[in-house]
């Protein structure tokens, strides 16, 4: 299996982990007293659904089937995982913690795609979606600071 192959595999996990996230924190908040910050949840989301598709189909260009399960590594930490806890009670503030977290998870695994030997092309896309996944971090924590 080729860098760019294993590499898509991790990040098609976690794209996958933050869509779902995503979309479930957005989803606990559409009726609370932040339903505001639902709406940046689910664009976030949906945000990470491109990402997932564009790493797919970079892979079948080349042969390659990403869109099978992950790693391991992917499966067992999530980054996602503290989420569940914290849709289960009524702070929204818990549920932004959640998202930081994993951000922060998928933040570090971006940082790990980039210290491969990647394909030039894949690089730049690694690169590219990373810088927004820093953004989409930084802007959740805002909302935190904000509360």
């Amino acid at each position: 299996m080729s860098d760019d192959e294993k590499v898509a595999k991790d990040l098609v996990e976690t794209l996958k982990d933050g869509e779902r996230g995503f979309a479930s924190a957005a989803e606990k908040l559409r009726d609370s007293d932040r339903a505001e910050w639902a709406t940046t949840l689910q664009r976030l989301s949906e945000q990470r659904a491109g990402f997932r598709r564009e790493i797919v189909e970079m892979g079948h260009e080349y042969g390659d089937d990403v869109d099978e399960s992950g790693s391991v590594a992917a499966t067992v930490h999530r980054g996602w995982i503290s989420l569940k806890d914290a849709l289960t009670g009524d702070d929204a503030g818990g549920v932004l913690g959640a998202a930081v977290t994993g951000e922060d998870h998928a933040v570090s695994e971006y940082e790990k795609a980039e210290k491969a030997d990647l394909s030039d092309g894949f690089r730049a896309v690694v690169s590219r979606q990373r810088a927004a996944i820093v953004a989409a971090r930084d802007e959740i924590k805002a909302l935190q600071i904000a509360d």
